[in-house]
Order: C-alpha cells, then structure tokens, then sequence
C-alpha cells in the first residue's frame, strides 16, 4: 500500500487493534468510549475507509477531520455518520489529530443480514452526508444519543439469546430514527444559515441562466448546484425539502420556467429559439415541461399576457 492510498479496514477486530482497544465482545458489532482510543494518524496518514457502518458521537474534539473531499472542524458536540466504503481520516499528525471524546458505534453489514434493517438503513440520507454537514446536538440530544449507545452496549454484553439480535437492532433504529429528528430539527433552527444557503442558491441559479451558454453547457445538474454551494447533493435536497417543501431539482426547474416566462412574454422568439437558448435539445421536451408546470403551452402562455 502507497503511503498516498487510504488503508482499508475490514473488520471491527481489526479496527479496535488498530487503535489499541480490547478485543470486541461481539465480532459485528461495538461501542466504545472514544477517548479510550489510541492515536492513529501517524500510522495510517491518507485515511481509512471502513468496511462497516460508523456511528460517532463527540462532544469534545480537538483537531480536524477530512471526510471524502471534506474538511471538517470536530471542536464541539457534534454526530457524523459513515457507510461502508467512504473515506475518514485525520487532518494532521500527532495526539492533537485525534484527541476527542465520546461514543463509537461500529456495525458491520453481516450484522444486519437477513433482517429488515439491511434494507431499511438505506433510507437515512446522512450516511451521504459529509461531515461537512455534521449533526449537531443540543446537551439534552447528546444524552439521549449517548443513553442509547450505552444501552446498546450493555445488551451486548449480556449473555446472547436467541432474542439478543432482535432487540440490538431495535435499538439501532432508534438511534437512527433519533438521528432523523435531529436533523430535522437543525434544519429549522439553524435559520440564519440555511437563510443564507437559500439566499446563495437564489443568486448562484440566477447568474446561471442570465451568464452561461446553455446550449453548450446544459441546465445545471443537482451535483453542479451543491458543489459550488459546498455541500453534498443529499444535504441540500434535504435541507430544501424541509425548508421550502421542493427539491433542488424543482427549483432549478422553477428557474427555468422563470426565465421562459420571461422570454416568451417580452421576445418575438420562436418556441423552439427559446428552448434552444434554454438547453433543450427538442423544443417538444421544452413545451411539455412547460405546459406540465403552468397549465399552458408556451404560445397560450403568450397571448395570454400579450
């Protein structure tokens, strides 16, 4: 392995040597106390990537973390969310890189095998998240978070039963279900930011379709809009969904039609010129994307403001 190449991990045992903890009770699945792990970054450089689910609570960090392409400042009491196969590493060398405390949860896939769960983790969006868009919590969120994953680490524990699988996984969708709330919740109190969010997409669509050669350059995508905002696609269709109630999709499509609106009604251009100048290759596509959102065709559309 170059030094340059993240390390892979394969297993929690692996992973709990590597940071100088006991052997896991449980082979696929673990909690531990996050200040009990030995610093590791000088080891491992360029990052880890792990082949299992990684839950982590901190409420006192100290250094940087880089997540994927992300850089993230761990100071604080925050929650990030992993899925096998993404990129986690330490910004940085030394015990400062790495000194936190707190919880980790590690759930490998073979845990969930055959259970509903394995389908159903799939729909909780943060584990696309980047730690850009941490989770963070309120002191009485933190001891909720961290009342459960010591639940979760008890009934480990405990002596198995045929019970035993059942009742884990129940507890890790309610830390999951939690988790959901959570965000949920920073996305409405959070207002000044995610204000300001609203207000850079406002202006980063407008200058798009008033600056850029949509023949030659297309409507903008989803991962176009998110990159230049500096969050992950999933996050900022989230965060739209339960502000404005619309998807990122449908307010570049809102854009769209504004700037057709705009062009159809002050224009001697032809329906097709329009679309055209608005990306389309087939002005059909156009009028039915048109008629579809406001009940009219573009040339109704046109004498009925004309």
């Amino acid at each position: 392995m170059s030094a340059s190449e993240p390390r892979r991990i394969t297993t929690i045992s692996e992973f709990h040597r590597l940071v100088g903890l006991p052997r896991p009770e449980h082979p696929l699945i673990s909690v531990i106390r996050l200040e009990q792990m030995q610093p590791f970054s000088e080891r491992l450089p360029a990052g880890q990537v792990f082949d299992f689910y990684t839950i982590s609570l901190k409420h006192h960090a100290v250094g940087n973390f880089r997540y994927g392409q992300q850089q993230y400042d761990g100071e604080g009491g925050v929650m990030y969310f992993m899925a096998p196969g993404q990129v986690f590493g330490p910004v940085g060398t030394g015990e400062e890189a790495l000194r936190m405390a707190g919880w980790g949860l590690y759930i490998h896939p073979d845990f969930l095998w055959n259970m509903p769960l394995a389908r159903g983790i799939k729909k909780y969006d943060y584990f696309a998240y980047s730690v850009h868009e941490a989770l963070h919590l309120s002191e009485k969120e933190e001891a909720t978070v961290g009342g459960l994953m010591q639940t979760i680490q008890t009934e480990y524990s405990a002596n198995p039963d045929k019970f035993s699988q059942e009742i884990l996984l129940s507890l890790v969708e309610v830390l999951l279900n939690y988790a959901d709330r959570f965000y949920h919740r920073q996305f409405l109190t959070r207002k000044m930011e995610n204000h300001q969010l609203l207000n850079r997409l406002e202006a980063l669509l407008s200058n798009y379709f008033e600056e850029a050669d949509l023949v030659t350059r297309g409507l903008p995508s989803v991962p176009f809009i998110a990159e230049k905002l500096a969050i992950s696609p999933n996050y900022l269709s989230s965060l739209l969904k339960v502000l404005t109630g619309r998807t990122t999709q449908q307010h570049i499509q809102d854009k769209l039609l504004e700037q057709a609106k705009q062009q159809i009604a002050s224009t001697h251009l032809s329906v097709s010129e329009i679309a055209y100048a608005l990306g389309f290759e087939h002005p059909q596509s156009f009028s039915r994307l048109f008629k579809a959102k406001t009940g009219l065709s573009p040339l109704a559309f046109r004498q009925s403001v004309n």
